[in-house]
C-alpha cells in the first residue's frame, strides 16, 4: 500500500493523549472525524520553540493533517480551530475520563462519527458545568453503543418491554433480563424505571442517579476485563462518578 493512501490533509480531531517520542518528539493519541483513532508523531513537538508546543492540547478542536505507512503516520500540520470552552476543575477530570474510555474502546482507525459528534457535546456540556454524572452517563451510553456493546435498556432480552415498576439485570452477555435469585450476586439489581429514564437519558430521579452509576460501572469493569480506570477512582473519591 503506497503513502499517498495514507495522506490525510485537515481533518478535524482532538488531542486523547499524549507521552514523549525520542528527545524532541511526541506521540499523540488523536480522536479523528472520519478515520478514528489514530497515533501521530509530532516531530520536534517537545523543543522550546515548536509551534506545536501551544497547538496539541486536550479537549481543544484542531485540524491535523498527516501522512505515512504502518499503524503510526507523521504529523504534517496543526492548527486551532477553537469555539469551545476550556474545562476546567472537576470537569476537567471528567474530560480525562471520557479520553481514557475512548482510548480503552475505540480500535484504531475505525471511524465513530456519531461517537466523535457526542464527544464534542459532551465537552461542552462539561465546559458549561452541568451535572457530570449525568453528562458521563450519556456519555458512556453512547460510547459502547458505538463501539459494538448491545446497550437496549428498553426491552428485555426475550423482547418484553421493560415495566416501571419492574425489577432487572442487565446480562453483559443478553442484555435486560428479570432479575432471580439464581442470577450471579454481583450484578447490580435495576428498577423497570431507572431503565427506561436512561433510554431516554433522563436522570433527574435519585433512584436512577444512584443505579445507572452501579449498573455503569458493572458493564465498563466487566467489558474491561478488569482493568482499572485511573481516572476513575479520582472521580469516585470527588463523588462526581
Amino acid at each position: 500500500m503506497n503513502e499517498a493512501r495514507h495522506r490525510v490533509a485537515e481533518q478535524p480531531a482532538f488531542v486523547l493523549h499524549s507521552y514523549p517520542y525520542r528527545e524532541t518528539s511526541l506521540i499523540i493519541d488523536v480522536l479523528s472525524r472520519d478515520h478514528g483513532r489514530v497515533a501521530l508523531i509530532a516531530k520536534g513537538a517537545k523543543r522550546a520553540h515548536s509551534a506545536l508546543r501551544g497547538v496539541l492540547q486536550t479537549f481543544q478542536p484542531l485540524s491535523l493533517s498527516w501522512s505515512g505507512k504502518g499503524e503510526m503516520y507523521t504529523l504534517t500540520g496543526a492548527e486551532w480551530v477553537g469555539g469551545m470552552l476550556p474545562l476546567t476543575g472537576d470537569a476537567l477530570l471528567c474530560g480525562f475520563y471520557a479520553n481514557e474510555l475512548l482510548v480503552k474502546f475505540c480500535a484504531r482507525e475505525d471511524p465513530y462519527p456519531e461517537l466523535f459528534q457526542h464527544y464534542i457535546v459532551t465537552l461542552a456540556r462539561l465546559a458549561q458545568h452541568e451535572p457530570a454524572v449525568q453528562v458521563l452517563r450519556s456519555f458512556e451510553r453512547v460510547l459502547l453503543r458505538e463501539t459494538g456493546y448491545a446497550m437496549s435498556l428498553g426491552r428485555t432480552a426475550s423482547r418484553q418491554p421493560v415495566q416501571p415498576d419492574g425489577q432487572y439485570v442487565f446480562d453483559p452477555e443478553r442484555g435486560v433480563r428479570d432479575a432471580a435469585p439464581a442470577l450471579p450476586a454481583h450484578w447490580p439489581v435495576l428498577a423497570g424505571q431507572t431503565l427506561l429514564d436512561m433510554e431516554r437519558d433522563d436522570y433527574h430521579r435519585p433512584q436512577t442517579i444512584a443505579q445507572s452509576k452501579a449498573l455503569m460501572r458493572f458493564l465498563l469493569n466487566t467489558w474491561l476485563g478488569g482493568a482499572p480506570l485511573a481516572t476513575r477512582q479520582i472521580l469516585i473519591d470527588l463523588q462526581n462518578l
